[in-house]
């Protein structure tokens, strides 16, 4: 079983603490995550991915309206809800992600937003962290499908 939406956005930090830059392409790679993105190294949080709608949410219930790179994620996407998805994977063209889990609203959000972080915890509002398991190249507007593997 599937489910299907679209990249909205794609976004790397060049440094911890640094700002987004947002890009309309980029490679996603094992060894780098998106872009050069400074936390792409192989691993458990290699890209993070943002549903649009769960941010929206998260906006209005604190009756805001805030650009999606607030939550410093690589990657928007509309059509996709993520709570309770680990173990699923992502596929968009030739780069397959497998959801390792929930990103964690930290402290940085009400740095951004007072109240965000609280804002983002329901439902995963915040995202989901990922792993490449093949890379490729990504743009706005190409199509990314959930594959679910649980439940």
């Amino acid at each position: 079983m599937a489910d299907s939406g679209r990249i909205e956005g794609i976004g790397y930090k060049k440094e911890k603490r640094g700002r987004i830059f947002t890009v309309s392409e980029a490679f996603v790679g094992l060894q780098t995550g998106v872009a050069t993105d400074v936390r792409g190294l192989p691993g458990k949080r290699q890209v993070t991915v943002l549903s649009l709608e769960d941010f929206d949410e998260a906006c209005q219930s604190l009756g805001v309206e805030l650009p999606w790179t607030t939550r410093r994620s690589n990657l928007l996407v509309t059509g996709l809800r993520f709570a309770e998805t680990k173990g699923n994977r992502l596929k968009i063209g030739d780069v397959l992600l497998e959801i390792t889990g929930e990103t964690d609203p930290c402290y940085r959000m009400d740095e951004q937003q007072e109240g965000l972080q609280e804002a983002l915890r329901p439902h995963w509002r915040g995202g989901v962290t990922c792993r490449v398991l093949s890379e490729g190249q990504i743009a706005v507007g190409d199509e990314i499908i959930m594959i679910k593997t649980t439940g």
